[in-house]
């Protein structure tokens, strides 16, 4: 008779044994997983304790959210201004004598993204040059447009 194999107490703590030491290495395995992690978490910084690490998270956090919020209120300042700003540029050269002369008068249309600008023309001649500058308000111009500036405000991007 074999004490080993035909005592079922023997059995019975001999595989709760196995599973204990099975259980153990798992659980070793968890703990350095978990440690791994907390090493990483814990890296660079100056608090000994989770509390601690956790409070300096929530601090620059927080830090972070007031520089996010000045980032976006300088950015809405900045489109407020690049809206008005110059955005579309529209030139025609032309001949206002087509017997005489080249290409040598212009007409240069400069409106921002509400269609808001002016219309600068020149007129060369061999006497002189003559320029002159029209308001331009929402695609609009109080004043009458020659065909060369209507055409300068079409190439902006202006419909009119």
């Amino acid at each position: 008779m074999n004490i080993l194999t035909d005592n079922p107490i023997f059995i019975l703590v001999l595989t709760a044994i196995t599973l204990l030491v099975l259980w153990n290495i798992y659980l070793h395995f968890q703990f350095w997983q978990n440690k791994k992690k907390l090493k990483i978490f814990f890296a660079g910084k100056s608090a000994s304790d989770l509390e601690g690490v956790l409070f300096e998270e929530i601090k620059r956090l927080k830090k972070s959210e007031d520089e996010i919020k000045k980032i976006l209120k300088s950015l809405k300042g900045l489109e407020k201004m690049a809206s008005l700003s110059i955005q579309k540029v529209g030139v025609v050269r032309f001949n206002p004598f087509k017997e005489v002369g080249g290409d040598q008068s212009f007409a240069i249309a400069l409106v921002d993204s509400y269609n808001n600008g002016l219309v600068i023309s020149s007129l060369y001649t061999r006497e002189g040059t003559r320029i002159y500058a029209k308001p331009v308000e929402a695609g609009q111009s109080k004043y009458p447009l020659s065909k060369e500036e209507k055409e300068a405000m079409k190439k902006a991007g202006v419909k009119l």
